[in-house]
């Protein structure tokens, strides 16, 4: 919520043709979609599987240095691809025209914790829809960040580096948490709620059924091997957390993405709700190798206006976006993933801190400033 609204500058009808436009950009690729893009994941999901399969082979004789190396590396690689560029994309229901029950947001489980039933709906229906609402989006900040320098500081706030990155360590943990809204829900009389106690018993499940794979079974399938094998997978979940959460930490909160207030967002309609995904989101630039690798949330601005065109459509679409952010004088927040990291981690230790308030001038001070 900054002073001066970067969107003053438009019309009421300004902002409904912005929406027609990108209605239009959005119409056109689902018109395109057809085999190319099937083939496309199709190939994605074979490689990831084969990467899985054969870096957890590796791993079982990972007692041997360069074994684990290999092992660990291509296994965190897998995970990630699992995680961003197919389980994300896939239960956001990018793939669901091809008809296939087998790659459909309605099937699909993916390598996490959080089960995906609740985290699309935490993600898809939630987030999507009040992205970077104060109290409406739990993505923003995760509900134990302070996001904007309007929210009343607390000293709790003082430690928001910290949990900021034990969430980014465990971040599939902390998904889970705020799917099931745990802070709000560790109430005594809230515990007992039934459908709170079955959505936490859905989680634990799920919980029981990765660790089980990751931390009981693979290791010991390899026997000697059993205590690096598990520390090669330790490692591997790790990388793929800390990744995940800084490509979607560099997605909303970099300097320069806007946040908005509830009653912002009252009788909104399209075109403004397509704004608020623009000013709200934030890219990262690189090669192709590294959108891939972020699952194309690279494209984090495309993908808040389109959440459900394939991800492999949002590199040419981003060319026509951008080309509105210039004929609508908005600002296109992009940048290097390093860029972006940095910028999110510096508003996270600013606003850990108290606003700085301003100088009160008193009638002897302004005097003594004028002699100055």
């Amino acid at each position: 919520m900054t002073a001066i609204d970067p969107t003053a500058h438009l019309t009421a009808e300004q902002i409904e043709e912005l929406g027609r436009e990108l209605d239009a950009i959005r119409d056109k690729v689902i018109a395109g979609r057809g085999e190319k893009d099937a083939a496309y994941i199709r190939r994605v999901i074979s490689a990831q599987r084969k990467l899985e399969l054969v870096s957890r082979g590796v791993l079982l004789f990972s007692i041997f240095p360069p074994a684990w190396l290999l092992g660990t590396a291509g296994l965190s690689v897998a995970k990630i691809m699992d995680n961003m560029e197919i389980g994300h994309n896939v239960l956001h229901g990018q793939w669901d025209w091809m008809r296939d029950p087998k790659i459909h947001s309605t099937t699909w489980e993916w390598d996490h914790v959080s089960p995906s039933e609740q985290w699309k709906h935490s993600h898809n229906e939630l987030h999507h829809t009040y992205t970077n609402v104060i109290g409406k989006d739990n993505d923003l900040g995760y509900g134990i960040m302070r996001v904007d320098e309007d929210q009343e500081w607390h000293p709790f706030h003082l430690g928001q580096p910290l949990w900021n990155f034990i969430n980014a360590c465990f971040f599939e943990y902390g998904i889970a948490a705020y799917d099931l809204e745990l802070g709000k829900n560790l109430h005594k009389r809230r515990r007992k709620n039934p459908e709170f106690r079955a959505r936490a018993k859905v989680v634990g499940r799920k919980i029981r059924k990765q660790v089980l794979k990751d931390y009981v079974i693979h290791p010991l399938l390899s026997g000697p091997s059993f205590l690096t094998t598990l520390a090669a997978t330790f490692t591997a979940n790790l990388v793929r957390n800390i990744w995940s959460h800084s490509v979607i930490m560099c997605g909303h909160f970099p300097e320069g993405v806007q946040v908005f207030e509830r009653r912002s967002i009252k009788g909104e309609t399209r075109g403004q709700w397509y704004l608020r995904q623009m000013m709200g989101s934030a890219n990262i630039s690189g090669s192709r190798a590294m959108h891939f690798m972020t699952g194309n949330l690279s494209h984090q601005i495309e993908h808040h206006l389109f959440p459900d065109l394939p991800s492999n459509r949002y590199a040419e679409v981003a060319v026509k976006v951008r080309a509105l952010f210039e004929k609508y004088e908005l600002e296109y927040v992009t940048g290097p993933l390093p860029q972006q990291v940095f910028s999110a981690w510096r508003k996270v230790f600013r606003l850990s801190l108290p606003n700085k308030k301003p100088e009160v001038k008193t009638p002897d001070r302004e005097q003594e400033l004028v002699a100055a």
